[in-house]
């Protein structure tokens, strides 16, 4: 089971609770359910209060929602553990999954990997002369996010748009002074109600910016495409983490590749990351996801190729597929922002 996968399921759980008579008739079964990763000293791999919301609809405990959920979710495979904490949080295990699937996945969905079934396409924006630049940035990021859910935009839907703070006035004309994307990333990292800061480091050309760091990250992973290309190999999902084959008497002694572990997490919440960007209407929160993302691919690129007199092996082919995936996603996020990924930087 994916991160993704988890919300439906505890959805089709509650509904199915309703339909057999466990939970009163009458309960609200929500169409989709939030799942989040489980905080630092948390239980579990990803907790969902969505206990408390259903019990709202028929003034039930959410403690006995919880139980009745739990119980049923206990059987679904996938899930190695269901717990419930405090007054009725539901907390998930999952067992471990390969990542060569997820990797497929990601590679044959490309951009729209992480969308809803039923994502809709973001149709073109017209705005009033009077409308600031990152009142139409945050918007326009909100309904795209919203629209790859299969939602609508926040007027449509019946949501609330996210109160925006305006541009600093100290700030002038940021379009003109740090060019559209790197003034969009700048509006759009912080909450809509935080005012954004703007100054020489955002156009730093090094790791130390964040802004550089995502799209840096996006374009080594297409450099890695081409030199494999070079090399006579492409890409192929499998085991990341494999051994090299090398010439060495003791096999103790040749080196292991940089872990593949955290890129494959990162890319399995992914779908839960839009969910919740989504449903708080928080596109700062996909932009964190990115530059976690970006992080973890920059320490792995350098296992992705073959050094010295190594041969490209299944290893090396899996490597490059994981890391073709990861920027297929760094590419898919900044779409959504708004912001340009380029192949070369």
């Amino acid at each position: 089971m994916t991160p993704a996968d988890l919300s439906s399921t505890v959805a089709r759980a509650v509904r199915r609770a309703v339909e057999d008579g466990e939970l009163p008739a009458g309960t609200g079964v929500p169409e989709r359910v939030v799942v989040e990763r489980t905080r630092p000293g948390g239980v579990g791999d990803y907790a969902t209060p969505v206990a408390f919301q259903v019990a709202k609809t028929v003034g039930s405990a959410p403690r006995h929602v919880a139980d009745v959920l739990a119980r049923r979710l206990a059987a679904e495979p996938g899930l190695d553990r269901v717990e419930i904490t405090g007054a009725g949080f539901l907390n998930f295990t999952l067992a471990p999954r390969g990542g060569a699937g997820l990797v497929a996945e990601v590679l044959s969905r490309g951009a729209r990997y992480g969308y809803a079934d039923d994502a809709l396409e973001a149709g073109p924006f017209c705005w009033a002369p009077t409308a600031g630049f990152r009142q139409r940035a945050v918007h326009e990021a909100v309904v795209r996010i919203l629209r790859s859910q299969g939602g609508e935009g926040p007027e449509e839907d019946g949501g609330a748009a996210p109160g925006v703070a305006p541009v600093a006035r100290r700030d002038g004309d940021v379009v003109a002074a740090y060019g559209r994307d790197a003034a969009t990333w700048a509006v759009l990292c912080v909450p809509a109600r935080e005012t954004p800061q703007f100054g020489p480091p955002l156009l730093v050309q090094d790791e130390s910016s964040e802004f550089f760091l995502v799209r840096y990250a996006h374009a080594r992973a297409k450099a890695l495409g081409r030199g494999a290309a070079r090399l006579g190999f492409h890409a192929e999902p499998g085991e990341a983490d494999a051994p090299d084959p090398v010439d060495a008497p003791d096999p103790a002694d040749a080196p292991g590749p940089a872990p593949a572990t955290a890129l494959l997490r990162l890319l399995a919440e992914y779908p839960l990351v839009l969910e919740a960007a989504a449903h708080r209407r928080a596109p700062e929160r996909l932009v964190r996801f990115l530059v976690a993302l970006a992080d973890e691919l920059l320490d792995f690129q350098h296992c992705v190729l073959p050094q010295g007199d190594e041969k490209p092996s299944a290893a090396h082919r899996a490597r490059l597929a994981l890391a073709e995936a990861a920027g297929t996603v760094l590419a898919g996020g900044l779409a959504l922002l708004g912001i340009d990924a380029p192949d070369c930087l």
